[in-house]
């Protein structure tokens, strides 16, 4: 599905309202003077709210599971605005709030 290109300064959050950062940047690739994030790189969720009551505790580490089909940095997938995570520990997704709007992948 086609989508922006996720880089640095795209706003991610978990579905609790916690904040994501990507821990490790592709920095070879600047779009917007900013560098990309590929399939490979997980997203670390800082001040997630969600306390269960099952004590599997608020979302910590975001996993993406589906990248761009067609478009790739060293051979791996570059993350889009379409692109899917899941948390852990909680299992559930993270919202792409917004992000850069000039470069778009498949």
């Amino acid at each position: 599905m086609p989508g922006f290109l996720l880089h640095v300064g795209a706003v991610v959050s978990c579905m609790h309202g916690g904040p994501a950062q990507p821990t490790i940047p592709y920095a070879r690739v600047l779009v917007s003077g900013q560098p990309i994030v590929t399939q490979s790189a997980p997203y670390v969720v800082a001040g997630c709210p969600f306390v269960p009551p099952g004590g599997n505790g608020p979302c910590v580490t975001a996993q993406w599971v589906v990248g761009a089909a067609r478009v790739f940095a060293a051979g791996i997938p570059v993350l889009l605005q379409t692109s899917q995570a899941i948390c852990t520990p909680t299992g559930t997704p993270v919202n792409v709030i917004s992000t850069q709007m000039r470069v778009m992948g498949t």
